[in-house]
Protein backbone atom coordinates (compact mmCIF):
# COMPACT_ATOMS: atom_id res chain seq x y z
CA UNK A 1 0.00 0.00 0.00
CA UNK A 2 1.46 3.34 -1.01
CA UNK A 3 2.29 5.76 1.79
CA UNK A 4 -0.60 8.15 2.45
CA UNK A 5 0.05 11.77 1.43
CA UNK A 6 -2.07 14.85 1.78
CA UNK A 7 -3.98 16.03 -1.28
CA UNK A 8 -1.50 18.87 -1.87
CA UNK A 9 1.59 16.67 -1.56
CA UNK A 10 0.09 13.92 -3.73
CA UNK A 11 -0.79 16.44 -6.46
CA UNK A 12 2.75 17.83 -6.50
CA UNK A 13 4.32 14.37 -6.61
CA UNK A 14 2.10 13.14 -9.45
CA UNK A 15 2.69 16.32 -11.44
CA UNK A 16 6.44 15.70 -11.36
CA UNK A 17 7.17 19.25 -10.17
CA UNK A 18 8.11 19.25 -6.49
CA UNK A 19 10.99 19.61 -4.04
CA UNK A 20 12.20 16.34 -2.52
CA UNK A 21 13.95 16.39 0.85
CA UNK A 22 15.55 13.68 2.99
CA UNK A 23 16.42 13.45 6.66
CA UNK A 24 17.45 10.57 8.88
CA UNK A 25 17.89 9.67 12.53
CA UNK A 26 19.61 6.75 14.25
CA UNK A 27 18.54 4.68 17.27
CA UNK A 28 20.09 1.73 19.08
CA UNK A 29 18.14 -0.44 21.47
CA UNK A 30 15.31 2.11 21.40
CA UNK A 31 17.63 4.96 22.43
CA UNK A 32 18.01 7.96 20.11
CA UNK A 33 21.67 8.42 19.12
CA UNK A 34 21.24 11.22 16.59
CA UNK A 35 18.13 13.12 15.55
CA UNK A 36 19.27 14.59 12.25
CA UNK A 37 22.01 12.96 10.19
CA UNK A 38 23.39 15.29 7.48
CA UNK A 39 22.42 13.13 4.49
CA UNK A 40 23.72 14.53 1.18
CA UNK A 41 22.46 11.74 -1.06
CA UNK A 42 20.91 8.31 -0.95
CA UNK A 43 19.10 5.51 -2.71
CA UNK A 44 16.55 2.93 -1.63
CA UNK A 45 16.34 -0.38 -3.48
CA UNK A 46 13.68 -3.07 -3.33
CA UNK A 47 13.86 -6.52 -4.91
CA UNK A 48 11.06 -8.99 -4.15
CA UNK A 49 13.21 -11.94 -5.26
CA UNK A 50 15.52 -11.48 -2.24
CA UNK A 51 14.84 -12.83 1.25
CA UNK A 52 15.57 -9.35 2.62
CA UNK A 53 14.19 -7.16 -0.18
CA UNK A 54 15.13 -3.65 1.08
CA UNK A 55 18.56 -2.03 0.83
CA UNK A 56 19.42 1.61 1.50
CA UNK A 57 22.62 3.54 0.89
CA UNK A 58 23.13 7.09 2.14
CA UNK A 59 26.09 9.46 1.94
CA UNK A 60 27.06 11.43 5.04
CA UNK A 61 29.88 14.03 5.20
CA UNK A 62 32.64 12.79 7.48
CA UNK A 63 32.67 16.16 9.22
CA UNK A 64 29.66 18.47 9.22
CA UNK A 65 28.85 21.41 11.52
CA UNK A 66 31.83 20.53 13.67
CA UNK A 67 30.72 16.91 14.20
CA UNK A 68 32.91 13.98 13.12
CA UNK A 69 30.55 11.14 12.06
CA UNK A 70 33.34 8.58 11.66
CA UNK A 71 32.30 5.33 13.42
CA UNK A 72 35.25 4.78 15.78
CA UNK A 73 33.38 2.46 18.17
CA UNK A 74 30.84 0.07 16.68
CA UNK A 75 28.71 -0.13 19.81
CA UNK A 76 28.44 3.58 20.60
CA UNK A 77 29.04 5.39 17.30
CA UNK A 78 25.99 6.79 15.57
CA UNK A 79 26.88 5.05 12.31
CA UNK A 80 28.03 1.79 13.90
CA UNK A 81 26.79 -1.56 12.64
CA UNK A 82 25.96 -3.27 15.95
CA UNK A 83 22.23 -2.73 16.28
CA UNK A 84 22.03 0.86 15.06
CA UNK A 85 18.88 1.52 13.04
CA UNK A 86 18.55 4.18 10.39
CA UNK A 87 15.13 5.88 10.31
CA UNK A 88 14.58 7.60 6.95
CA UNK A 89 12.03 10.33 6.32
CA UNK A 90 11.32 11.99 2.99
CA UNK A 91 9.68 15.36 2.55
CA UNK A 92 7.64 16.88 -0.27
CA UNK A 93 7.51 20.63 -0.75
CA UNK A 94 3.93 21.95 -0.58
CA UNK A 95 4.52 25.62 -1.30
CA UNK A 96 3.85 28.22 1.41
CA UNK A 97 2.94 25.46 3.86
CA UNK A 98 6.53 24.23 3.89
CA UNK A 99 7.48 20.54 3.74
CA UNK A 100 5.30 17.51 4.37
CA UNK A 101 7.44 14.81 6.04
CA UNK A 102 6.59 11.10 6.15
CA UNK A 103 8.35 7.91 7.25
CA UNK A 104 10.03 5.98 4.49
CA UNK A 105 11.23 3.13 6.65
CA UNK A 106 13.46 1.76 9.37
CA UNK A 107 16.63 -0.06 8.30
CA UNK A 108 19.44 -1.92 10.06
CA UNK A 109 22.87 -0.39 9.45
CA UNK A 110 25.09 -3.08 7.92
CA UNK A 111 28.25 -1.08 7.22
CA UNK A 112 29.75 2.41 7.18
CA UNK A 113 32.68 2.89 4.81
CA UNK A 114 34.81 6.02 5.31
CA UNK A 115 36.06 7.47 2.00
CA UNK A 116 38.14 10.66 2.37
CA UNK A 117 35.62 13.37 3.23
CA UNK A 118 32.45 11.24 3.20
CA UNK A 119 30.95 8.10 4.71
CA UNK A 120 28.96 5.63 2.64
CA UNK A 121 26.39 3.97 4.88
CA UNK A 122 24.64 0.76 3.82
CA UNK A 123 21.51 -0.40 5.61
CA UNK A 124 19.10 -3.28 5.00
CA UNK A 125 15.51 -4.16 5.83
CA UNK A 126 14.66 -5.44 9.31
CA UNK A 127 14.09 -8.99 8.03
CA UNK A 128 17.90 -9.16 8.17
CA UNK A 129 17.48 -9.70 11.91
CA UNK A 130 15.56 -12.90 11.17
CA UNK A 131 17.77 -14.00 8.25
CA UNK A 132 21.02 -13.84 10.24
CA UNK A 133 19.51 -15.48 13.36
CA UNK A 134 20.15 -19.12 12.55
CA UNK A 135 18.89 -21.75 14.96
CA UNK A 136 21.44 -22.86 17.55
CA UNK A 137 19.56 -26.16 17.89
CA UNK A 138 16.60 -27.64 15.96
CA UNK A 139 13.37 -25.75 16.63
CA UNK A 140 10.16 -27.73 17.15
CA UNK A 141 7.06 -25.53 17.17
CA UNK A 142 4.14 -25.93 19.51
CA UNK A 143 0.66 -24.46 19.46
CA UNK A 144 -0.72 -22.72 16.39
CA UNK A 145 0.59 -21.04 13.26
CA UNK A 146 0.29 -17.61 14.91
CA UNK A 147 2.13 -18.64 18.07
CA UNK A 148 4.83 -20.35 15.97
CA UNK A 149 5.24 -17.28 13.79
CA UNK A 150 5.63 -15.07 16.84
CA UNK A 151 8.12 -17.49 18.40
CA UNK A 152 10.22 -17.38 15.20
CA UNK A 153 10.20 -13.58 14.83
CA UNK A 154 9.60 -11.79 18.12
CA UNK A 155 11.15 -9.89 19.88
CA UNK A 156 13.32 -8.96 16.88
CA UNK A 157 10.19 -7.69 15.08
CA UNK A 158 6.63 -7.11 16.27
CA UNK A 159 4.16 -9.16 14.24
CA UNK A 160 0.77 -7.74 13.21
CA UNK A 161 -1.70 -10.42 12.03
CA UNK A 162 -4.63 -9.51 9.79
CA UNK A 163 -7.87 -10.44 11.53
CA UNK A 164 -9.19 -12.20 8.41
CA UNK A 165 -6.51 -14.92 8.68
CA UNK A 166 -7.75 -18.09 10.36
CA UNK A 167 -5.30 -19.61 12.83
CA UNK A 168 -4.88 -23.39 13.09
CA UNK A 169 -2.91 -25.94 15.08
CA UNK A 170 0.59 -26.97 14.02
CA UNK A 171 1.27 -30.75 13.77
CA UNK A 172 4.30 -30.49 16.07
CA UNK A 173 5.40 -34.12 16.01
CA UNK A 174 6.40 -33.91 12.35
CA UNK A 175 8.20 -30.56 12.33
CA UNK A 176 11.78 -29.67 13.11
CA UNK A 177 13.35 -26.49 11.72
CA UNK A 178 17.10 -27.08 11.51
CA UNK A 179 19.03 -23.85 10.83
CA UNK A 180 17.28 -21.40 8.52
CA UNK A 181 14.94 -19.25 10.64
CA UNK A 182 13.77 -16.99 7.81
CA UNK A 183 13.26 -20.01 5.57
CA UNK A 184 11.04 -21.48 8.30
CA UNK A 185 9.03 -18.25 8.42
CA UNK A 186 8.54 -18.16 4.64
CA UNK A 187 7.55 -21.82 4.55
CA UNK A 188 5.07 -21.21 7.35
CA UNK A 189 3.50 -18.32 5.43
CA UNK A 190 3.19 -20.36 2.22
CA UNK A 191 1.53 -23.22 4.07
CA UNK A 192 -0.95 -20.95 5.88
CA UNK A 193 -1.29 -19.34 3.19
CA UNK A 194 -0.29 -15.73 3.91
CA UNK A 195 2.25 -13.08 2.95
CA UNK A 196 4.23 -10.59 5.01
CA UNK A 197 6.06 -7.30 4.57
CA UNK A 198 7.85 -4.91 6.89
CA UNK A 199 5.90 -1.65 7.17
CA UNK A 200 7.56 1.80 7.11
CA UNK A 201 7.12 2.02 10.90
CA UNK A 202 9.03 -1.22 11.45
CA UNK A 203 6.32 -3.84 12.04
CA UNK A 204 5.94 -7.15 10.19
CA UNK A 205 2.45 -7.07 8.69
CA UNK A 206 0.94 -10.46 7.81
CA UNK A 207 -2.04 -10.51 5.44
CA UNK A 208 -3.85 -13.18 3.38
CA UNK A 209 -1.80 -14.35 0.42
CA UNK A 210 -2.69 -12.70 -2.84
CA UNK A 211 -4.50 -9.79 -1.19
CA UNK A 212 -4.07 -6.61 -3.19
CA UNK A 213 -3.67 -3.21 -1.59
CA UNK A 214 -6.90 -1.22 -1.54
CA UNK A 215 -6.51 1.47 -4.19
CA UNK A 216 -3.85 1.25 -6.87
CA UNK A 217 -1.45 4.08 -7.57
CA UNK A 218 -2.33 5.45 -10.99
CA UNK A 219 0.42 6.27 -13.46
CA UNK A 220 -0.22 8.22 -16.66
CA UNK A 221 2.29 8.51 -19.47
CA UNK A 222 0.94 11.74 -20.89
CA UNK A 223 -0.30 15.08 -19.71
CA UNK A 224 -3.75 16.47 -20.40
CA UNK A 225 -3.84 19.46 -22.76
CA UNK A 226 -0.11 20.00 -22.22
CA UNK A 227 -0.37 20.42 -18.45
CA UNK A 228 0.31 18.00 -15.57
CA UNK A 229 -2.78 16.02 -14.64
CA UNK A 230 -1.70 15.20 -11.06
CA UNK A 231 -0.39 11.81 -12.18
CA UNK A 232 3.18 10.53 -12.21
CA UNK A 233 5.24 11.34 -15.29
CA UNK A 234 6.77 8.28 -16.95
CA UNK A 235 10.01 8.91 -18.84
CA UNK A 236 10.39 5.52 -20.57
CA UNK A 237 8.57 2.20 -20.50
CA UNK A 238 10.16 -0.92 -22.00
CA UNK A 239 8.88 -4.50 -22.10
CA UNK A 240 10.65 -7.85 -21.80
CA UNK A 241 9.98 -11.59 -21.80
CA UNK A 242 11.66 -14.81 -20.60
CA UNK A 243 10.50 -18.39 -19.92
CA UNK A 244 13.12 -18.90 -17.21
CA UNK A 245 11.51 -20.00 -13.95
CA UNK A 246 8.02 -20.20 -15.45
CA UNK A 247 5.67 -22.97 -14.23
CA UNK A 248 2.11 -23.84 -15.22
CA UNK A 249 1.34 -26.02 -12.21
CA UNK A 250 2.16 -26.29 -8.50
CA UNK A 251 2.13 -29.51 -6.48
CA UNK A 252 1.85 -29.04 -2.69
CA UNK A 253 2.39 -32.07 -0.44
CA UNK A 254 1.98 -32.71 3.27
CA UNK A 255 1.32 -35.46 5.79
CA UNK A 256 -2.03 -36.31 7.36
CA UNK A 257 -2.39 -37.13 11.06
CA UNK A 258 -2.41 -40.88 10.23
CA UNK A 259 0.94 -40.59 8.43
CA UNK A 260 -0.36 -40.83 4.87
CA UNK A 261 0.72 -38.33 2.24
CA UNK A 262 -1.77 -35.68 1.15
CA UNK A 263 -1.40 -33.61 -1.99
CA UNK A 264 -2.97 -30.68 -3.77
CA UNK A 265 -2.36 -29.54 -7.36
CA UNK A 266 -3.11 -26.18 -8.93
CA UNK A 267 -2.96 -25.71 -12.70
CA UNK A 268 -2.67 -22.40 -14.50
CA UNK A 269 -5.95 -22.51 -16.38
CA UNK A 270 -6.13 -18.78 -17.05
CA UNK A 271 -5.61 -16.93 -20.28
CA UNK A 272 -1.99 -16.04 -19.58
CA UNK A 273 1.03 -16.86 -21.69
CA UNK A 274 1.90 -20.03 -19.70
CA UNK A 275 -1.61 -21.43 -19.44
CA UNK A 276 -1.71 -25.20 -18.94
CA UNK A 277 -2.21 -27.18 -22.22
CA UNK A 278 -1.52 -23.95 -24.16
CA UNK A 279 1.31 -23.22 -26.61
CA UNK A 280 3.81 -22.60 -23.78
CA UNK A 281 3.92 -26.36 -23.10
CA UNK A 282 1.07 -28.87 -23.56
CA UNK A 283 2.47 -30.86 -20.60
CA UNK A 284 2.68 -29.83 -16.93
CA UNK A 285 5.73 -27.81 -15.89
CA UNK A 286 5.30 -28.14 -12.12
CA UNK A 287 6.86 -26.53 -9.09
CA UNK A 288 6.90 -28.79 -6.02
CA UNK A 289 6.28 -27.53 -2.48
CA UNK A 290 6.35 -29.81 0.56
CA UNK A 291 5.57 -28.87 4.15
CA UNK A 292 4.72 -30.83 7.31
CA UNK A 293 2.37 -27.96 8.13
CA UNK A 294 -0.02 -29.28 5.48
CA UNK A 295 -2.21 -31.98 7.00
CA UNK A 296 -5.25 -32.09 4.70
CA UNK A 297 -5.97 -32.05 0.98
CA UNK A 298 -7.79 -28.74 1.42
CA UNK A 299 -4.73 -27.16 3.01
CA UNK A 300 -2.53 -28.51 0.20
CA UNK A 301 -4.88 -27.11 -2.44
CA UNK A 302 -4.90 -23.69 -0.77
CA UNK A 303 -1.10 -23.61 -0.58
CA UNK A 304 -0.79 -24.73 -4.21
CA UNK A 305 -3.15 -22.00 -5.38
CA UNK A 306 -1.24 -19.38 -3.38
CA UNK A 307 2.16 -20.37 -4.74
CA UNK A 308 0.77 -20.66 -8.28
CA UNK A 309 -0.57 -17.10 -8.10
CA UNK A 310 2.93 -15.90 -7.23
CA UNK A 311 4.58 -18.10 -9.87
CA UNK A 312 2.17 -16.99 -12.60
CA UNK A 313 3.69 -13.52 -12.49
CA UNK A 314 6.85 -14.93 -14.10
CA UNK A 315 4.91 -15.42 -17.35
CA UNK A 316 3.16 -12.06 -17.22
CA UNK A 317 4.27 -9.05 -19.22
CA UNK A 318 7.25 -7.29 -17.67
CA UNK A 319 7.84 -3.53 -17.84
CA UNK A 320 10.99 -1.60 -17.04
CA UNK A 321 9.96 1.94 -16.15
CA UNK A 322 11.89 5.17 -15.61
CA UNK A 323 9.89 7.94 -14.07
CA UNK A 324 9.98 11.04 -11.91
CA UNK A 325 10.62 9.86 -8.31
CA UNK A 326 7.43 8.90 -6.46
CA UNK A 327 8.47 8.94 -2.78
CA UNK A 328 5.18 7.45 -1.57
CA UNK A 329 5.47 4.21 -3.56
CA UNK A 330 6.50 0.97 -1.83
CA UNK A 331 7.69 -2.37 -3.10
CA UNK A 332 4.70 -4.61 -3.82
CA UNK A 333 2.41 -1.68 -4.65
CA UNK A 334 0.00 -2.14 -7.54
CA UNK A 335 0.60 0.34 -10.34
CA UNK A 336 -1.73 1.20 -13.22
CA UNK A 337 -0.17 2.03 -16.58
CA UNK A 338 -1.84 3.67 -19.57
CA UNK A 339 -0.56 5.18 -22.81
CA UNK A 340 -3.02 8.05 -22.56
CA UNK A 341 -5.94 9.17 -20.46
CA UNK A 342 -8.52 7.49 -22.69
CA UNK A 343 -7.00 4.07 -21.89
CA UNK A 344 -8.32 4.20 -18.34
CA UNK A 345 -11.75 2.98 -19.44
CA UNK A 346 -10.44 -0.57 -18.87
CA UNK A 347 -7.63 -0.42 -16.34
CA UNK A 348 -7.82 -3.93 -14.94
CA UNK A 349 -5.66 -5.38 -17.71
CA UNK A 350 -3.06 -2.65 -17.17
CA UNK A 351 -2.24 -3.27 -13.51
CA UNK A 352 1.29 -4.28 -12.53
CA UNK A 353 3.02 -5.03 -9.24
CA UNK A 354 6.38 -3.49 -8.27
CA UNK A 355 8.85 -6.39 -8.16
CA UNK A 356 11.95 -4.21 -8.00
CA UNK A 357 12.49 -0.52 -7.40
CA UNK A 358 15.28 2.03 -7.13
CA UNK A 359 14.16 5.25 -5.45
CA UNK A 360 16.65 8.14 -5.21
CA UNK A 361 16.42 10.19 -2.03
CA UNK A 362 17.46 13.29 -3.97
CA UNK A 363 15.82 14.50 -7.22
CA UNK A 364 18.97 14.26 -9.32
CA UNK A 365 18.13 10.84 -10.79
CA UNK A 366 14.99 9.12 -12.11
CA UNK A 367 13.17 6.39 -10.24
CA UNK A 368 13.41 2.92 -11.79
CA UNK A 369 10.78 0.21 -11.50
CA UNK A 370 10.45 -3.37 -12.65
CA UNK A 371 6.76 -4.15 -12.97
CA UNK A 372 5.07 -7.46 -13.59
CA UNK A 373 1.56 -7.32 -15.01
CA UNK A 374 -0.94 -8.64 -12.48
CA UNK A 375 -3.91 -9.43 -14.72
CA UNK A 376 -2.76 -10.78 -18.11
Amino acid sequence: MAIALSTAAAFNVRSGIFDLHCRASVTRGGMLLAENIPVTGGTEEYDASLSVPERVTVTVPRIADGVDWTPVDGATSVLGAYGQRLHVQLGVGIGPDGIEWFDRGEFLIRSADVQADRIEVEAVGLLELIDEARFVSPFQPTGTIVSTLRALIEPALTVMIDTSLIDRDVPTSDINFDEDRLGAVLGLLDAWPAQAQVTPDGFLQVIPAGQLPAGATVVYEHNVDGRPDARAIVITRLGGSSRDGVHNAVVARGTAVDGTQVQGVAYDTGSGAASYTGPFNPLPVPLFFESPLLATTEQCNAAAQTILARERRQSYQRYDVEMVPQPDMLGGDIIALADDVTAFDDLREKYGVIEAMTLPYTPSQPMRLKLRQVFP
